[in-house]
């Protein structure tokens, strides 16, 4: 699957992090942002599950677990961020999430700045 399948779901994602971008700015903990996303997309008509507990194999062994700040219609992860610096090891966490999870797409979005700065991802781009 590629991102273009879930471009709707992506976009409408999108809309509500400029909204909350928006109306909260920039200088917030990433909770915040993580709290005022989740309740934009709910509002918006879209399944937004927050904090959602992932687990991690290796070999068939659980090596890890970790919790999803939102995953939302059950196909998108999104990672939420309040720094001031777009780090390449963001994106590669973002892949690492959609190996481990096997969902389709991902979503970087960091709010830490002046202007919203967000990333799809997907295993094939």
């Amino acid at each position: 699957m590629s991102i273009g399948v879930h471009e709707d779901i992506t976009e409408r994602i999108l809309k509500c992090a400029f909204r909350v971008q928006n109306t909260l700015g920039c200088g917030f903990l990433e909770k915040v942002y993580e709290n005022a996303l989740t309740v934009a997309l709910s509002k918006d008509g879209l399944q937004a599950r927050a904090q959602v507990p992932l687990r991690v194999h290796f070999d068939e062994v659980l090596v890890g677990e970790y919790c999803a700040d939102v995953i939302v219609a059950d196909s998108v992860i999104v990672e939420v961020k309040a720094t001031e610096l777009n780090a390449p090891v963001h994106v590669a966490q973002i892949l690492n999430y959609l190996k481990a999870t096997g969902l389709p797409v991902g979503m970087l979005l960091n709010f830490g700045q002046p202007k919203l700065y967000y990333r799809r991802l997907s295993l094939k781009n």
